[in-house]
């Protein structure tokens, strides 16, 4: 009988590594508290506090909770949202690689304005002129609404 080739042996070695460190990383960051709609995940990341306090202390605390504005209705769009932000956030934090202040990205700044019309639409039809309509940017002026 032979011995067992390295590679069979360092591959499910390597893989065990990664997923153990993956888990230890996702229970220490409170990985599982962003499967809820707890606002307070969101200061999980210390960067985000000042948004949270905002938000507690605003008007749209009555209405809304984090995820209502920043991820998408459904499912599957709520969570994969949840997901790509959750990477992205993580690997910026890890690696000290985000903007202070914190922005919101293209995609996520679309979601919001989503989020905004759907309830405030109404309001805002009434009020827009036909140019305002073509060019939606709620967060343009109203940068700090709900935070």
């Amino acid at each position: 009988m032979g011995s067992i080739p390295l590679k069979f042996i360092a591959l499910p070695v390597m893989a065990g590594l990664v997923l153990g460190l993956g888990f230890y990383t996702f229970v220490y960051a409170k990985g599982y508290s962003y499967l809820s709609d707890r606002s307070e995940a969101c200061t999980n990341c210390h960067v985000m506090q000042e948004q949270y306090t905002g938000w507690v202390t605003g008007l749209h605390r009555q209405a809304a909770q984090c995820n209502d504005c920043h991820t998408p209705p459904g499912f599957a769009g709520k969570y994969l949202t949840k997901a790509l932000n959750g990477f992205n956030h993580s690997w910026a934090f890890t690696t000290g690689r985000y903007p202070e202040p914190i922005r919101v990205n293209d995609r996520n700044r679309a979601i919001a304005e989503k989020a905004c019309l759907n309830c405030h639409g109404d309001l805002f039809y009434k009020a827009a002129t036909t140019e305002h309509r073509d060019a939606i940017n709620c967060l343009g002026c109203h940068q700090n609404a709900g935070h």
